[in-house]
């Protein structure tokens, strides 16, 4: 589709690396977090600044590739690589800078959670957004932003003041309340629909040590844990947010025998004064008792951290998730049920409790961030280690998924959306979705921005014409 002239002419007006499938790196540069995704790009683009993303955008435009955008590579459902088309690297766009005195922070988008919070940590200040470390900046605050500060400060796209769009005609735009309102209202939970977002300023919050952890229960004791810990988080200040894990503790994590089987993990994030932190948590450390308890004063940048080891890089992953009507006792022995025959010993099954905080005090119309009414998600974290374990992971997910459907709200979160699915988008935006589809007219007609929880535009194309 395109010359050597071509490649040429886009070469010099980079700063980064133009990556071709015979460079010894591409293998490399192209892999994303989830193993299953082994997409191969025409040509990838490694942007240095804006500069080169705009050149990016243009290539692709005029030669009509389908263009894939990544941040920190961290999306399961394999939307930031594609086959055949161009790859729009953002990874190395990692500048961070701190106004501690405003309390605002400015990021570049192949920055991570884990990087964000070690450069505030110096300044006794915390990002919201994020429960693993290793989740991109980027994606995670276009699609939302659950993580630890949610109860207390709400979900990352909450706390954006403004973002650099480049659009898909290539032009560079600023949208904040002041600027381009309905595109900042668009990127606040539209995914990366309209545009490629250079920069991230975002509100920050003072915080320097929280209290974090889990207590650990026998599997076998994983209802009576579960419905202990239902109670306790209806009742918990926002200072609270926590979630429940079913898992097989890894090898290497030191743990009573006891659990090996699998366990039932209680807990998260306190983040208000440790004095408080003790008292207010005292009765879930104390329930059971536990047979194991891990909590412990940390810097929040440590916290941050915390749960990475459950889900590394390199894993096949296969996830579902949706919004529960209510944390019910027939839904936790389905999970539980479910668990003891899961075939990797890798999976975990989430309950998130976000609600009952600052993310249902946003007005429900002020992002185009889907539905904030539903205080608990369920999220099933399907990994195992090679391919042909897939077949048995697969089938015990989806039936697994099946025998939830009765306990599942309409809505998604669009952020742990495992796949693409034009049904599962409308699911995630509800009667948001209209509205978002017009701005998808006015901003990328002819769905440029196709690689993605695609909102499609009203008269354009699914997809771009053609790959490489």
């Amino acid at each position: 589709m395109f010359s050597d002239s071509d490649m040429q002419h886009l070469k010099a007006k980079l700063r980064g690396q133009l990556v071709l499938p015979a460079d010894p790196q591409y293998d490399r540069v192209r892999q994303v977090h989830n193993a299953m995704i082994d997409k191969r790009p025409a040509l990838i683009v490694s942007c240095a600044g804006v500069a080169d993303v705009i050149a990016a955008v243009h290539f692709g435009r005029k030669h009509e590739l389908v263009v894939a955008v990544r941040g920190a590579g961290h999306n399961v459902a394999g939307t930031s690589v594609c086959d055949g088309g161009l790859l729009i690297d953002l990874g190395g766009l990692k500048s961070i800078r701190v106004d501690a005195a405003a309390r605002t922070a400015r990021v570049e988008p192949g920055v991570t959670w884990a990087e964000l919070a070690h450069e505030l940590q110096v300044f006794d200040l915390a990002a919201t957004g994020g429960f693993v470390g290793t989740t991109g900046v980027a994606g995670l605050t276009l699609g939302g932003g659950l993580g630890w500060l949610v109860r207390k400060h709400g979900l990352a796209l909450d706390n954006l003041l403004s973002a650099d769009v480049v659009t898909a005609d290539g032009e560079l735009l600023t949208a904040s309340t002041q600027n381009n309102p309905d595109l900042f209202w668009g990127v606040r939970g539209g995914g990366g629909n309209f545009g490629i977002v250079t920069s991230f300023e975002f509100k920050v919050h003072p915080l320097g040590e929280v209290l974090a952890g889990l207590t650990l229960h026998p599997i076998e004791r994983g209802r009576e844990a579960l419905r202990f810990w239902r109670g306790f988080e209806l009742k918990a200040p926002q200072e609270v947010t926590d979630a429940a894990l079913i898992f097989k503790p890894p090898a290497d994590l030191p743990v009573p025998d006891v659990l090996r089987a699998g366990a039932v993990g209680l807990g998260g994030v306190f983040s208000g004064p440790l004095e408080t932190a003790e008292r207010v948590l005292r009765p879930l450390r104390e329930f059971g008792p536990p047979t194991a308890d891990t909590y412990q004063a940390m810097p929040y940048s440590a916290a941050q951290t915390m749960a990475d080891f459950l889900w590394p890089r390199g894993r096949f992953n296969y996830w579902k998730s949706g919004y529960l009507k209510a944390l019910s006792d027939e839904v936790i022995d389905v999970l539980l049920a479910a668990f003891v025959k899961a075939p990797s010993e890798h999976t975990v099954i989430v309950l998130e409790h976000n609600g009952h905080g600052a993310m249902e005090r946003v007005p429900e119309d002020a992002t185009a961030f889907g539905d904030r009414g539903w205080p608990f998600n369920l999220l099933v974290t399907s990994a195992w280690t090679g391919a042909a374990e897939s077949e048995a992971n697969l089938r015990w997910t989806r039936e697994l998924w099946s025998a939830v459907q009765p306990f599942l709200s309409p809505s998604v979160y669009v952020n742990y959306l495992g796949e693409q699915s034009p049904e599962l988008v409308r699911a995630a935006y509800g009667k948001k979705y209209e509205r978002l589809v017009a701005l998808k007219d006015k901003y990328d007609p002819t769905n440029f921005f196709c690689m993605n929880q695609n909102i499609r535009p009203s008269s354009g194309p699914a997809a771009v014409a053609r790959s490489a």
